[in-house]
């Protein structure tokens, strides 16, 4: 059996629109391997805050994401050991982790990690263009998207959750900025794979978003 035989699903949208919890989820019902593509750019934005590297020094950011000691541990992120899991959802990470997606070299760097996770007995990667660029072929590819009200809420929910201090309206602005780079960079802009299945989780819970999507896969498995 060869890499491409393992199967992928492959869970995309915007910032706080829910994916994350509903790829972990649909792993877990399925004992497939996650990757959370997003905490990788996270894990290099940490480790650039914590080094003082100009997140416009893109060589040396790359270099950064080509070293990356991480390690995925059911819930738990792990860089070089320590558990950075409550580390990485600060703002300030998010925020510098949507400006290093936009360069380039790092993407590639990153893309070469991302696909080696791929195993079996399968995979679910969620991200911002893991049906777009990392898995093509993926087996199905969801396109999960939100009103900025309502991730802004979750977003909200999330870091108070956490014990970090968050402000509506800073978020709202956040999300909108955030979205806006994703959308427009010139490098793996964040749009739906065209034989994607977009899924609007506004007024839906996290367990009616899993539901769909592991009626969608059983449906093709058929």
């Amino acid at each position: 059996m060869t890499s491409s035989d393992i199967p992928v699903i492959a869970i995309d949208g915007p910032t706080a629109s829910g994916k994350g919890t509903v790829a972990q989820r649909v792993a877990k019902t399925l004992g497939f391997h996650y990757l959370d593509s997003g905490a990788l750019y996270r894990l290099v934005a940490l480790s650039a805050l914590r080094r003082n590297t100009p997140l416009s020094d893109e060589d040396a950011l790359a270099d950064l994401a080509g070293k990356l000691p991480c390690t995925f541990d059911g819930e738990k992120i792990l860089l070089a050991e320590e558990d950075v899991s409550n580390a990485l959802r600060a703002e300030e990470v998010g925020n510098a982790a949507s400006r290093i997606a936009a360069l380039p070299t790092v993407r590639q760097a990153l893309s070469e990690l991302q696909l080696r996770f791929r195993k079996l007995p399968g995979l679910v990667a969620d991200g911002r263009d893991m049906g777009t660029v990392i898995f093509p072929q993926a087996d199905l590819k969801v396109f999960l998207t939100a009103s900025v009200a309502a991730r802004a809420q979750r977003r909200y929910k999330q870091l108070i959750e956490k014990g970090f201090s968050a402000n509506m309206h800073d978020l709202l602005k956040d999300l909108a900025e955030r979205d806006a780079r994703d959308v427009n960079r010139a490098v793996a802009p964040l749009k739906p794979a065209e034989d994607a299945y977009l899924l609007d989780t506004s007024d839906m819970t996290a367990d009616q978003a899993v539901e769909q999507v592991l009626q969608w896969y059983a449906a093709l498995k058929k």
